[in-house]
């Protein structure tokens, strides 16, 4: 919403206002045998809200108060007073959308669809403005997604977001001075004469604040937004019951409309709005190159907003695809890592500001995304990511998608259809859009329901993507999301996260090494950093690699993971002790001419542990090897040739490639601390392990 011309040009002429300079750009009148300050006349036309739609918001007082809050029940008790005004309203609708439906379908029968696309499209944006709020709304969320809309309407729907016809100056300055309870002059030095930029809900001014000399935003709230906003939601939610009965949906489409008007409600009380700022700045205003405005409290009112100013481009304006990451990550934080989300991210809402950092603007609109949905939102995306179709159903059950009487293997086998492709490309590649998309019939055949809560949690995610889709459009927003999903599984404290990455890398007591490698390469795209996003695509350094790594795993957070790796380590160097073993017998029999046999201490379990052991020290050392587990030196080898290879011990034909990057260990003293401390109690730790494993195949070898 606040957003300024691309150059930095100061609105106020001079540095400074004296209170007679002040006065001179107003003209006084008399109000109710009061003197007061208000805007010079100035020859405009009247915005097209108030021209075609002011009907719905001319009521007195009382009125106006009973609709700050949204609740449903009384909405419909006071328009069932006033059922002219609700009947205007729905001849209003119907005629000039079904008339703009009806020129569409004749330009196509006449085959002029394509020629007179942009100007339907302009006539859509205007019919749009007509109807107000709750339909600019709508509008504002499509316009955030360039890759489902022609790039005609795009245009035009995205001017909708900040550049919507103000109201009057004169009846915005009344609006201030009443809600702050004093003359304008009084609060502020300096005031632009007209807004700087308008919304659906309100319009923007730029000013000084008398006390500090501050400069800040003034939001004022466009008058009769929340009577219209009102109607039209007591009239779309009505239409949602029927489309509901006549198409016969599973999800309750009238408490997503309540969702999605509460939360409109929410973004018409700006009190609430600066609490929502305060809180976003608190959690999030810290991150690297992320701006959150400070809110004023004292002047703020529930019509009346200050904050902060601040100055930049949209950033779907601009190609920084730093930012972008940014944006992604401070996402990530939102959404699963506190759960306050910003559920309104559109371009106007976003800007770059002149000193590169993303700002975050309007906080009108947030959401709440409890814990176990998060975790559960999580562990989807895990199980999507690695084809885990089955334990994906069960999650679609605890983010309330589809019902727990379910059943679950024709789900699954469905779900198995739906995203088998898409995963195949890669997880860099999945579309959050695309995905939603295909998902369409399964959710109609298994009665999924899309739960109020995960609507705007489902926008929030779509309209980012919209954002990033418009600066690259081979970007996805699940790609970009998933390091840091990978991240927080492999650090985080959470009991259910812990059980979820434990039945996630063990399957059957088999340590599944596949997918901890996935998991550790996809957290090492985890970056913030602008020099590492603006190389992510031209490899990264060894060394690099190694100290991420190993930071990572020394870290307090990894401990979990460093037990895992611990673990199979100590069953890996077990095995390697046998093989090693079995390698000197087999050479010295060879020697003193005995009929060499093939050992029956070595099995299946170890083979398959000395393997791991190779690739978790591959791992370790910054590489991921990208041969089959089965290949040494290019040749395919069965399970008796990896005990021993042409008479060489296995330890050295196994692990000889890793010797080449001992050198690399040169990055421990660059450690922290901390960490080093840790990396040199770890050799008491695996010993132990180690011990135990040694101690059990013995007593194991003695007694069965």
């Amino acid at each position: 919403m606040l957003l300024v011309p691309p150059q930095p040009s100061p609105l106020f002429t001079g540095n400074s206002f004296s209170d007679g300079s002040f006065r001179r750009l107003f003209r006084r009148s008399k109000v109710n045998s009061s003197s007061r300050l208000v805007a010079p006349t100035v020859a405009r036309e009247v915005d097209d809200f108030t021209k075609y739609s002011g009907y719905v918001f001319e009521l007195n007082k009382a009125e106006e108060d009973s609709l700050t809050e949204y609740n449903i029940t009384k909405i419909a008790a006071f328009y069932q007073k006033k059922p002219l005004i609700v009947l205007r309203r729905l001849v209003q609708i119907g005629s000039t959308l079904g008339k703009w439906f009806a020129v569409r379908y004749m330009d196509t029968v006449n085959e002029r669809a394509d020629e007179m696309f942009k100007i339907r499209a302009a006539e859509l944006r205007k019919i749009l403005l007509q109807l107000g709020p709750a339909y600019v709304k709508i509008a504002q969320a499509i316009s955030s997604r360039p890759d489902l809309i022609p790039p005609s309407y795009l245009d035009e729907l995205s001017l909708l977001q900040d550049r919507i016809t103000p109201f009057s100056s004169e009846v915005a300055f009344q609006i201030i001075e009443k809600e702050l309870g004093m003359p304008i002059d009084v609060m502020f030095s300096e005031i632009s004469p007209e807004p700087v930029a308008a919304a659906s809900l309100g319009q923007v001014y730029q000013a000084r604040l008398r006390s500090s000399g501050e400069v800040v935003a003034v939001k004022v709230q466009r008058p009769g937004v929340q009577s219209a906003i009102s109607l039209d939601i007591l009239i779309l939610r009505y239409l949602a019951g029927l489309i509901r009965k006549a198409g016969r949906f599973n999800t309750d489409l009238q408490a997503v409309v309540d969702e999605w008007a509460s939360s409109l409600f929410r973004e018409m009380d700006y009190k609430q709005e600066a609490r929502n700022g305060v809180r976003f700045r608190q959690l999030y205003g810290a991150i690297k190159d992320v701006v959150v405005p400070e809110m004023h409290m004292a002047e703020t009112t529930q019509k009346v907003l200050t904050m902060q100013w601040l100055e930049g481009q949209k950033l779907a304006g601009v190609k920084d695809l730093y930012l972008v990451e940014v944006g992604v990550y401070c996402s990530f934080n939102q959404l699963l890592e506190y759960g306050f989300y910003h559920a309104d991210p559109h371009p106007g809402n976003l800007l770059r500001t002149y000193d590169g950092k993303l700002a975050y603007l309007d906080f009108g609109m947030m959401g709440e995304f409890k814990q176990e949905y998060r975790d559960g939102f999580i562990e989807a995306c895990l199980h999507l990511v690695n084809r885990d179709y089955s334990a994906l159903a069960k999650d679609f059950v605890t983010l309330g998608l589809i019902p727990p009487t379910s059943d679950k293997a024709a789900v699954t086998e469905a779900l198995t259809g739906v995203f088998r492709n898409a995963v195949d490309k890669g997880v860099r590649n999945v579309s959050f859009g695309d995905l939603l998309g295909d998902l369409g019939f399964t959710m109609y055949k298994f009665k999924f329901q899309i739960p109020s809560y995960f609507s705007l949690v489902i926008r929030s995610l779509a309209v980012l993507e919209g954002i990033a889709v418009g600066i690259n459009p081979e970007y996805k927003v699940l790609g970009s999301t998933y390091p840091w999903i990978a991240r927080k599984v492999l650090t985080d404290s959470s009991p259910k996260l812990k059980a979820s990455l434990r039945a996630l890398l063990y399957k059957d007591g088999q340590f599944r090494i596949d997918r901890l490698e996935s998991l550790f390469s996809e957290s090492l795209r985890a970056k913030t950093e602008r020099t590492l996003i603006e190389k992510q695509n031209g490899g990264t350094d060894s060394k690099v690699v190694i100290k991420q790594i190993l930071s990572f795993t020394l870290d307090a957070k990894g401990a979990f993971v460093r037990e895992i790796l611990l673990e199979e380590f100590a069953k890996g160097m077990d095995a390697l002790g046998v093989a090693t073993l079995n390698s000197v017998t087999s050479a010295v029999a060879t020697r003193l001419q005995f009929s060499p046999s093939r050992p029956s201490s070595m099995t299946d379990e170890d083979i398959t542990n000395l393997r791991n052991l190779q690739r978790l020290l591959l791992l370790i050392s910054g590489l991921r090897e990208d041969k089959n587990p089965s290949m040494v030196n290019g040749v395919s080898t069965s399970n008796e040739q990896m005990i021993s290879l042409n008479g060489a011990p296995v330890s050295l034909q196994q692990f000889e490639a890793v010797l080449e990057f001992l050198p690399l260990l040169s990055v421990l003293p660059e450690l922290p601390q901390d960490m080093q401390q840790q990396l040199l109690r770890l050799p008491a730790d695996f010993a132990g392990k180690l011990a135990s494993r040694v101690a059990a195949r013995t007593l194991k070898r003695v007694f069965l």
